[in-house]
Order: C-alpha cells, then sequence, then structure tokens
C-alpha cells in the first residue's frame, strides 16, 4: 500500500558531547569521523526541562492472535450488494482443518452480523453411523430413524450454539455443541454487513455519471486488518488460503476481483443482477482480496510475455488510462526479469477508485488507486503528475512478488513489504524514464524525510513490535516506507547489483506463497555476497535513529607521498551502535569511491593516499549512507567551490546543504551557517536541490513567523530564487524536459508567494487570461500561478478559484486548487476555505489536505486550522475512524507551532479525545513543537543581524 507521505522537517536535539578542536584543512591529510546519535532516546538538558508537555503513550492493549487449531484452506465466498440501501448479504463456505479437536472456532469479524454458522466434516454430506445424544439432536441436521434407537443416520452438518462478539479485539467465536474431530471440513456462514462510507474494509465509493448522476461503487480496502469487515475470515497475514470468489451485482455493472471472470450468468432469483464467479486465487493472505463493482472503461495491453494489463477508469475518460498502461506494460517484465520470477497471474487490473484513503493498494491482481495516482489526461496532467503515476504503478506493481508472493509474517514485518516496494519503485522509474533523475529526487523525498522523522525521541525502529490491530496504522509511516527504503538502498549499494539480484531471488523462490521474516531475506542476501549482511542490518532496523559522522582533518606526511588517515570513533554515553558503511570520495573523481569501509568498531582508522593539499574530502558520495556528516569549517569551506562550479555531483550538494540544516535544527550549528552555505547554490541549475532548498527555507520561514522580522527571510527567499526565475522565464523553450518543467513551476511558485512583484504581476495577468479563456494556463504553471495569486488576493481571487474548483472535470485539477486555497491570506476567507473543506465538495479522503494547506500557509492559518479540528473534532475522527487519515490530518494541522504552551495544549486534548491510530503522532507532534521553540529561541535573534547585515551594501 501506498501512503501520501508529504515531506515533514522535524528538528531536534543531541547529546551534548565535548568534540576537540577541529584542525585547519588547508592542506588535507588527516581525517577523523566520529559517530555519534541525533537524539536518540535521551534529549539535552532544554528538552528535558519541558517534558512535562509530552504525551505519555499507554501501555499496549492485551492482544493474542488467533489460535490454530482450526485452520482455512480455501473461502468459498459469494457477496451480494446493495447499492442502493448500502447493505451486503454474504455466504461463506471455508474448507478448513481442524488441527485439534475443539468446540469453538475463533475468527476475526468487525461490522459484521453473522445470521447462521455450522460445521460439516469432510464426508458429512453423506451418510455414516454415529452414537448421538438426545440433547444433541437439535444442533444436527437431517437425522432420521428411531430415536429409542442410539445410534442414527445422520447428515453431520453441526449448527454452532452461539457467536461471542469480542468487539474490541474484532474477533468472534463460533460455539458448537460437541467438539469438532481432527480432519478436513467446510465451515458455513451467512451473514450480512453495511457498505459503510469510511473507506476501508467493504465500503461504498460516491461518483457521478457523464451526464452528472450521483452513483455508488463497492469497492474493498483491507489492509492492514479491515477484509473481517467484509466476511469473518482468520485475518492474519501468515494465515493464508484460496479464494473462490461471487459477486452478484446489477447486470449493467463492471465486476472484478483478483482473478479473471471464469463464468457470468443470470441470477435466477432477480433478472436485474447478475451472478459473476472468478477463477481460484493463489493460496494468499486475506488483507489482499480485492473486489470492485461499479461502472468503467478500460484500456488493455499485454506485457511481453503476455500477461494481460487493464487499466479501468471512470466511463468516458479511458484515454487518461493509457499512461499508467504504458508504465504497467514495462514494469512487469522488468520486475520479472530483476528477480527472475514470473508474474505468477494471468492478469491484472489496476483502477481508478473516487473515494480512497491510501494512495494505492496492491492487492493481487487487482491494484486500486486513486484516480489522481493513476489518470493522466495527455493535454491536462502536469509533469509532477506523470511522475507520481509512474512512482506508485512502479510501487504497486512491485507488492505483487514482494508482499504479495511472498508476504510478512506478522506487522511486525511491514516495512519488508513497504521499505522494499518504496525502494524499487525509483530503480523501476529510472529504467522506464532516466531523464527523471528519480535518484536524486528520492534523496530529497524518502532519504532527508526518514532522517528528519528519525531524529525525534518519539521515533522508532523500523521493525516495531505490533500486536492489537489499533497499533499496526500507527507504523504506516516514514520510518517503514522512507527509512526502510533508504536502509535497503545502502544495503544494495553494499552488496552490489549482482548478489542482491541473486539474494532476492533465492529468497523469492525459498518462500514463494509462504510467510518470511526480516531475517529470512537477510539469511538469503549473506548467502549470495558472503557479507554479514544480518549483523550489519540489525544495527538499522532494530534501533531507532542513527549516527552523525564527525569529521576533521590534519596533515600528515609520509614521504614522498601525503597520505589523509580516518579514525572513527562512537560516543556519547548509552551510545547505541551501528555498522555502518562509509564511502569517500575525493576532488580528483567525484562520481567515484576512493575507499569503501565497514566501521564496526568504536574506532577505526583507514588511509587515503597521495591525497594533494588542495583536493577536497567528501563523505558519503551519493548520499547513501543513512547518517548525518557534520565537517569541520575548513572542510566544509573547501567543498563550497564545488558546489559553485558544480563539479560536487547535484545528490551531494543536496545531502550537504540538508546535512548542514539538520544540524542546524538540533543546535550544534548556527542556523546563520546555514544561510551562507546556501547563497553559494546561486548558480545551481538542479531540479531537486532546489526543491530541497525550498523545502528547508519553508521550514524556516514558517519558524520565523513568529518573529517580527518575516519580511526578511522573505527577502532573502526572493534574492536567492530570482536569477534562476529570470533565467527560467515562464514560457517552456525548445529542447526543455521533463525536469524544467518541474524546476520552473517550483521557483515561480517560490517567488509569488514570497512577494517577488514581478511574479505577481505576471501571475495576475495570466490568470485574468485563464479564466477568461483567452489562454488555458499549462498544466505545469497552474499550481504556482493559482498559489500566487491566492496568497496576495481577495475574497473575489477565492470566489473564483472555487469556481474552478466546482467546473473541474478532473480530480487533479481539483486536488490541485484544493491544496493552495489555503494560502489566502484574510482571517474570514480561511474560515471560509475551512468550511469548504467539510463540505460535499471535496472528496472525504481530500478534506485532510485542504485543511493542512491552510496550516501550512501562515501563522494565522494554523491557528485557525487547529480550533477548526478542535471544533469539529467529532465528525472528523468518524469519518477517518482512527486511520491513517487521522494521522496525517493531526501532523499537519499542528506540526507547525514554534511555542512552548501548544504542547501542552495539543497533549491535554488528544489526552480527553482519544485517537489511538494517532498515538504516536502526536507525541512526535508535541515534540517538535518543543523543539521549534528552542529553535526559535536559540538562533532568532543571530538570524536577524544577518538577514539585517546582509542588505547594509559595503563600505
Amino acid at each position: 500500500m501506498l501512503l501520501l507521505l508529504s515531506r515533514q522537517v522535524s528538528l531536534s536535539l543531541v547529546r551534548q558531547v565535548t568534540h576537540r578542536s577541529l584542525i585547519s584543512l588547508s592542506k588535507t591529510v588527516f581525517l577523523k569521523l566520529r559517530a555519534t546519535t541525533l537524539s536518540i532516546r535521551r534529549c539535552t538538558v532544554s528538552v528535558n526541562a519541558t517534558s512535562q508537555h509530552l504525551v505519555t503513550m499507554p501501555e499496549r492493549r492485551p492482544f493474542v492472535r488467533l489460535p490454530t487449531d482450526v485452520y482455512p484452506v480455501n473461502y468459498g465466498l459469494c457477496l451480494k450488494p446493495d447499492l442502493i440501501d448500502f447493505t451486503f448479504e454474504g455466504k461463506l463456505e471455508a474448507a478448513v482443518e481442524v488441527r485439534q479437536g475443539t468446540n469453538q472456532i475463533v475468527m476475526n469479524c468487525a461490522d459484521i452480523d453473522i445470521i447462521t454458522a455450522s460445521f460439516a466434516p469432510e464426508g458429512g454430506e453423506g451418510e455414516c453411523v454415529i452414537l448421538v445424544l438426545v440433547h444433541d439432536l437439535a444442533h444436527v441436521k437431517g437425522f432420521y430413524n428411531n430415536i429409542h434407537n442410539p445410534f442414527f443416520f445422520v447428515h453431520l452438518e453441526i449448527n454452532a450454539t452461539g457467536f461471542n462478539y469480542q468487539n474490541e479485539d474484532e474477533k468472534v467465536t463460533l460455539s458448537f455443541p460437541s467438539a469438532l474431530q481432527k480432519g478436513l471440513g467446510t465451515l458455513k456462514i451467512d451473514f450480512v454487513g453495511e457498505l459503510n462510507d469510511k473507506m476501508k474494509g467493504f465500503y461504498r465509493s460516491k461518483y457521478a455519471t457523464p451526464s452528472g448522476e450521483i452513483r455508488y461503487a463497492a469497492v474493498t480496502q483491507f489492509e492492514a486488518t479491515d477484509a473481517r469487515r467484509a466476511f469473518p475470515c482468520w485475518d492474519e497475514p501468515a494465515i493464508k488460503a484460496t479464494f473462490d470468489i461471487t459477486l452478484i451485482v446489477p447486470k449493467d455493472r463492471v465486476a472484478l476481483s483478483n482473478m479473471n471472470v471464469i463464468d457470468r450468468k443470470p441470477y435466477p432469483e432477480d433478472d436485474s443482477l447478475v451472478e459473476v464467479k472468478f477463477a481460484t486465487t493463489p493460496i494468499m493472505s486475506t488483507y489482499l482480496v480485492a473486489i470492485v463493482i461499479g461502472e468503467y472503461d478500460f484500456v488493455e495491453g499485454q506485457t511481453s510475455d503476455g500477461v494481460t494489463v487493464r487499466v479501468y477508469t471512470p466511463v468516458g475518460k479511458a484515454e487518461q488510462g493509457k499512461f499508467a498502461l504504458e508504465v504497467a506494460t514495462k514494469t512487469l517484465p522488468f520486475y520479472k526479469d530483476y528477480f527472475s520470477v514470473p508474474y505468477p497471474l494471468p492478469k491484472i487490473d489496476l483502477i481508478a477508485i473516487a473515494d480512497f484513503a491510501a494512495g494505492a493498494m496492491e492487492n493481487w491482481g487487482l491494484v486500486t488507486y486513486r484516480e489522481t495516482a493513476l489518470l493522466i489526461d495527455p493535454k491536462n496532467s502536469c509533469a509532477s503528475s506523470r511522475q507520481w503515476v509512474a512512482l506508485v504503478v512502479g510501487h504497486e506493481l512491485a507488492h505483487q512478488w514482494f508482499g504479495n508472493l511472498v508476504t510478512m509474517e506478522w506487522w511486525t514485518h511491514l516495512w519488508l513489504n513497504e521499505g522494499f516496494a518504496s525502494w524499487i519503485e525509483y530503480l523501476c522509474v529510472d529504467h522506464c524514464f532516466p531523464e527523471y533523475d528519480i535518484w536524486t529526487q528520492f534523496v530529497s523525498a524518502d532519504y532527508t524525510r526518514a532522517l528528519d522523522l528519525d531524529a525525534l525521541d518519539n521515533s522508532h525502529p523500523i521493525e516495531v513490535n505490533v500486536g492489537h490491530p489499533s497499533e499496526v496504522d500507527e507504523i504506516f509511516d516514514a520510518i517503514s516506507y522512507s527509512k526502510g527504503a533508504s536502509v535497503i538502498r545502502m544495503l544494495h549499494n553494499y552488496i552490489g547489483d549482482e548478489d542482491f539480484r541473486k539474494g532476492m531471488n533465492a529468497y523469492l523462490l525459498k518462500f514463494q506463497h509462504k510467510n518470511a521474516s526480516t531475517e529470512d531475506l537477510w539469511d538469503c542476501l549473506e548467502q549470495a555476497s558472503g557479507k554479514p549482511i544480518a549483523a550489519v542490518m540489525n544495527s538499522w532496523t532494530k534501533q531507532m535513529g542513527f549516527p552523525i559522522i564527525v569529521v576533521d582533518q590534519e596533515q600528515v606526511w609520509w614521504f614522498p607521498l601525503r597520505h589523509s588517515r580516518i579514525n572513527v570513533c562512537m560516543i556519547g554515553e548509552d551510545c547505541p551502535s551501528w555498522m555502518i558503511p562509509i564511502s569517500i570520495c575525493t576532488s580528483e573523481d567525484p562520481s567515484c569511491s576512493k575507499i569503501k569501509v565497514l566501521l564496526d568498531q568504536p574506532e577505526s582508522a583507514v588511509t587515503i593516499p597521495n591525497l594533494g593539499p588542495d583536493k577536497w574530502v567528501k563523505i558519503n558520495p551519493g548520499t547513501i549512507g543513512f547518517y548525518r556528516i557534520q565537517y569541520s569549517s575548513a572542510m566544509l569551506e573547501s567543498l563550497l567551490p564545488g558546489i559553485r562550479d558544480l563539479t560536487l555531483l547535484p545528490v551531494d550538494r543536496l545531502g550537504l546543504q540538508n546535512d548542514l540544516f539538520s544540524l542546524s535544527r538540533a543546535g550544534m550549528i548556527s542556523t546563520v551557517e546555514v544561510l551562507k552555505l546556501m547563497e553559494a547554490f546561486e548558480n545551481e541549475p538542479n531540479y531537486t536541490v532546489w526543491s530541497d532548498l525550498s523545502c528547508n527555507l519553508g521550514v524556516l520561514s514558517s519558524l520565523l513567523s513568529y518573529t517580527d522580522f518575516h519580511e526578511e527571510i522573505q527577502e532573502f527567499i526572493r534574492n536567492l530564487f530570482t536569477p534562476i526565475g529570470l533565467k527560467l522565464g515562464w514560457d517552456s523553450k525548445p529542447g526543455e524536459g521533463h525536469l524544467d518543467a518541474l524546476l520552473r513551476g517550483l521557483v515561480l511558485g517560490k517567488l509569488g508567494k514570497a512577494g517577488h512583484k514581478a511574479t505577481l504581476d505576471e501571475a495576475r495577468r495570466r490568470f485574468k487570461q485563464h479564466v477568461e479563456g483567452k489562454q488555458i494556463l499549462p498544466a505545469d504553471l497552474r499550481s504556482p500561478v493559482y498559489l500566487t495569486v491566492l496568497k496576495h488576493g481577495d475574497s473575489s481571487t477565492l470566489d473564483t478559484m472555487l469556481k474552478l474548483h466546482k467546473q473541474a472535470d478532473m480530480q487533479e485539477e481539483k486536488n490541485r486548487i484544493e491544496r493552495v486555497l489555503g494560502a489566502i491570506s484574510a482571517p474570514e476567507l480561511i474560515q471560509r476555505v475551512l468550511t469548504f473543506a467539510l463540505s460535499d465538495e471535496v472528496r472525504p479522503q481530500d478534506t485532510v489536505s485542504v485543511i493542512g494547506g491552510v496550516a501550512g500557509s501562515s501563522k494565522q492559518g494554523r491557528k485557525a486550522a487547529w480550533k477548526f479540528v478542535k471544533d469539529n473534532w467529532e465528525e472528523l475522527h468518524n469519518r477517518y475512524q482512527g486511520g491513517f487519515l487521522i494521522s496525517r490530518l493531526i501532523k499537519l494541522t499542528v506540526d507547525g507551532f514554534a511555542i512552548d504552551k501548544m504542547a501542552a495544549e495539543v497533549k491535554s486534548f488528544f489526552e480527553s479525545h482519544h485517537a489511538p491510530a494517532a498515538e504516536r503522532t502526536v507525541q512526535q507532534c508535541c515534540e517538535n513543537i518543543l523543539l521549534n521553540a528552542a529553535w526559535l529561541k536559540r538562533d532568532a535573534e543571530d538570524i536577524h543581524q544577518y538577514l539585517v547585515q546582509r542588505k547594509v551594501p559595503p563600505v
């Protein structure tokens, strides 16, 4: 499953350590690297002083996994949804194995009413002679003969005598009058349920027909633990079975499931319905079952090895599925070749769902998507949307092997699914679209996001022990996805591609159609590479946080050559230890690692031979190792020319700046030093580098909105971005490509929001022409223009934007408008936007981004958004029912506060308004608020002085 994880920048304070004085780098030779931790488990005194504001996580709820005395082999499942009354009827005939005699069957069940349940042992359909006690007769079907004779011929189908629902644990216990004996049998259950509006389980999704009529589709979303809301089942990933699915649906609707249709015939009880049967699935977990019933068009293609691929779209929009079809038909053969394992199903469908909480879901053979994650309009979709669709398709199709064919044993190993898919989606997109420079974008989108979150005391290890279902949603976050992807990227680099692929092939073949744990993957990769994979990776997956590598240099002469020696040691009390793959490059060849070492001891030393005095040294080329680096001031100074003349690779220019920004947030260096470094990027041409600069300046701008010199940071932004803005201009030029389009939109949006007058004037002119229909804005310019005119607009601007939203036929355009509405400045207009967020004009999953847009646009917006969330908490919490959207809403709303007392207010609110799936998020937000406040107190005056002084002309 792919979540919509935006880049959230956090900060932390590190353990105070005493650094030896750093030695000048005027003549390079002796490097000392010291690894320490970034706010792991303990904070500095300044954080402890305000610890009373932090939320204490409640104790884990007691939880026991399902007993294994009865185990499913095959689910024969028939569902009959009512798309008018929003209910469904279900019949389950499950072939089961009774492994140990019992008079109870415990299953998962939630929001379902069981009508009848019975059990028949294998062969029970015929006649056999058994001894039946008289008081049991009422529970045995089909008995006859003389009741005075203790021996009866019976049809063995035993009715359950009771259904005991354990609602908190989402279980039901079926009780039988006598013990079910070991062996095979059939469990039959008739049940009913509701097609809910919570975007989980078996739910209804609202859509409009081309004529404007409102109708509903019936769709499923089962990960993590919501198959139990559609049918009683053993809803744990390790309890796999095959599925034979039948759907009874209106004859004018499309009916889809994991497998291909094998029969479609009229339903005898109602001639308006048809009965659709699907082929038997491979053995698989319940969370991967999928059903969709609605009205759709499709485009179809085949992969080079004959797999049928269809992309289902809303009616009349089949053309918008062609890009995803192109990506999918390239991606399946790529994964087949990479894993050396064929795709095991005869078909795969990709379908756009109107109401959908996640980004997409990897159901085997039927992958469901938000419309914006699948549909591309050739004329009205922007470059970033095309890239997003390519990444999401790559992510979900990777799961067809890694997650579906081989499945995690339990949710503790969720990261194995999501981290791997979040890494290999980039490998796939790089293969299909090398012009995207996607690996550089990975560093900004995933690697730095993971470091930001993992810097907090309230982070968590990649592997988290999960028990109760309410705990599962908490770990669908940037640690499982982005840190997971980052450490796999580091591991891939450490092993090498050839051995990595060998290990992956061995893993998939050994565990196909089974379940596996993290250790199983390490074993296969260790055997393939001969390297200590488990020892290395356990230090990254079983503890939270990451090391900081502190680097300094001194000159050493070993006649007749200069050499550089690197010493490494861990410092700090109770400091966790990591096995750290370290790479080093020099200015002689910035693209090639001169030395690679595995730092597996508290202290280590390596030598770089024959290094000239005018050469610089760069740790972590490619920004692959999952750690931060703090250079001595002299070493940092020597790297600045590599930024200005672009000899440092883009990914390393980005990494250097991002490390410094993080260290300034942690209080290890002054924020002024980062601002000085940013000014070295005046000649920067790379989109992703600018994107990361923009993000960090956005964080700083938000922080300084709590001062009286906010305008000064806006001027700094205008000065930094104006040269690249003038160079790019407003209109695309011949020969430009994907990254140029992304860069132009980024820069113009940044300048417009910061109040650059020429940009504002041109945005208003183009917006007017667009609204009047004289010259429609190119898709890549719409977001920056909309943002700019709203930021500096009035009520008529907002009216116009809401009208454009209502008129938009494409969900991408609606979302584009929704994300920027919060930029409006006037308090009464902010309230209009917030009210709009909960209206029927906004799809339920998109309400979060509208409120988040308000909170992220200004100090006033954040305050208003927080009040709105509190005032409407019952409705919002009920809407999202504790899923990950509620965590996202909380984070977007409060994470940017920078006043100590707000941490206490947030804590107090959630102590009385429980949100079990967001408990960790609340902790992280409270911590971030305190750290924002500490950062502001520590650096605000120095930042102010620097911004004022740089405006003074030199004497």
